[in-house]
């Protein structure tokens, strides 16, 4: 199955702009204003409100303040939760972010009514300062055991397909690239270039700069027989990358984004995906700008079995 009907979110108490993540996450701006994690807060309980009436089941967990990690309302980077009852534990790149890995979450999707069978932890591999950040920089189509990596700082591809191999997904590997300045640099999560939903893809093909790459991107995703929605580039910037397919418990399917992402789509791209399912968009302003990352990243579906 490609889309969950649970997600995990995990309620910030201390967000914030993290320059450790900022070393290459171009999409993080610091504002300065006194007020950024309520503002945080408001836009996190606004989707959260906006999915719940939607039918989809939220799990939601509050943080902590000690240890400090300003970027654990972006969940989906440390774990994934799979239908055979594994959870995966991921490597890290920032240091302040490897304590997000808390052992209580998992206990309170447990209480939620989920089967956890086993824990595989890959987060060993930061000694190695090799890193795999979930599904910010893994995109899974579940239905065709297919995962899709941009490689960068944050995906080791030697581990990219150590994973794969152990959990049954074909690789395919390929880089990506977005503007900073008069500079070419590596995208950092595959997740904010790609959406992967049942019937079709949405990607930005131009930052995949190399030509062989980028046919082979197409020639994969036409074998699925799903439609390819593009972006462009400055669609990209604006999170419209950042989607996330989820579904209810009737089976309605959704497709969820952010605000800025759904303005910058053109009146076609929106039909397209509208042919297939409904679109929901929560502004997410406040977060994007000192977080740099958006809807997705902060949803971490859940294909447990239920108890």
């Amino acid at each position: 199955m490609q889309t969950a009907s649970t997600v995990l979110m995990v309620e910030p108490i201390a967000f914030g702009y993290n320059s450790q993540t900022a070393e290459n996450n171009y999409f993080q701006k610091e504002q300065k204003e006194t007020d950024i994690q309520e503002k945080a807060l408001q836009e996190f309980n606004n989707f959260v409100d906006k999915l719940r009436k939607k039918g989809v089941n939220v799990i939601t967990i509050k943080d902590t303040l000690n240890p400090h990690s300003p970027d654990s309302i972006f969940p989906n980077n440390w774990v994934s939760f799979h239908e055979d009852g594994t959870v995966a534990l991921y490597p890290m790149f920032a240091l302040n972010r490897r304590v997000e890995r808390r052992p209580e979450i998992l206990e309170t999707v447990e209480k939620g009514g989920f089967k956890i069978d086993e824990v595989d932890d890959f987060s060993h591999f930061e000694h190695e300062e090799k890193y795999l950040e979930g599904t910010g920089s893994m995109i899974f189509d579940h239905d065709y055991k297919i995962a899709y990596g941009s490689v960068s700082l944050r995906l080791d591809e030697e581990l990219f397909r150590k994973f794969c191999e152990k959990f049954n997904f074909t690789p395919v590997v390929f880089h990506s690239y977005q503007n900073v300045g008069d500079q070419r640099l590596p995208i950092y999560h595959t997740n904010v270039m790609m959406c992967v939903a049942e019937q079709f893809v949405v990607i930005c093909l131009d930052c995949i700069d190399d030509e062989m790459e980028r046919e082979k991107m197409q020639e994969v995703i036409k074998s699925t027989n799903k439609e390819l929605i593009e972006i462009s580039e400055d669609q990209l910037q604006q999170f419209a990358g950042n989607m996330l397919q989820v579904q209810n418990e009737e089976g309605t399917q959704f497709l969820v984004m952010s605000e800025t992402a759904y303005k910058s789509l053109t009146k076609e791209q929106v039909e397209r995906i509208e042919n297939y399912c409904e679109i929901i968009y929560a502004n997410l302003n406040t977060i994007e700008v000192n977080g740099g990352g958006s809807a997705r990243c902060m949803l971490a579906e859940v294909f447990l079995p239920k108890n």
